[in-house]
């Protein structure tokens, strides 16, 4: 699986996790290089409270495109050290 916005592969990896629609990349495959930290955060019931990454590529930016949950809830443990993509970044 590849995450790519504006033509650049943000995340690559064979190991994925399906969460509601969403594939979550292992940290270690993120490109810490097209990232910036966000403030931004979310909750949510069941998984806890998200975190997010901005995207940086060729001058652009992809506000908060990239979450993750650093402390899940124990319903989705299986997401830890895993982060997903959205805001038009494609993943196939």
């Amino acid at each position: 699986m590849k995450a790519i916005w504006n033509g650049k592969v943000i995340a690559e990896s064979n190991d994925t996790v399906v969460v509601e629609g969403n594939h979550y990349f292992p940290e270690a495959a993120l490109d810490r290089n097209l990232i910036a930290p966000s403030s931004t955060t979310s909750v949510c019931g069941w998984k806890g409270t998200a975190k997010y990454y901005s995207l940086v590529v060729d001058g652009k930016t992809n506000a908060d495109a990239c979450w993750y949950y650093p402390e899940p809830k124990e319903a989705a443990k299986q997401i830890l050290g895993r982060v997903a993509f959205w805001k038009g970044v494609q993943v196939a």
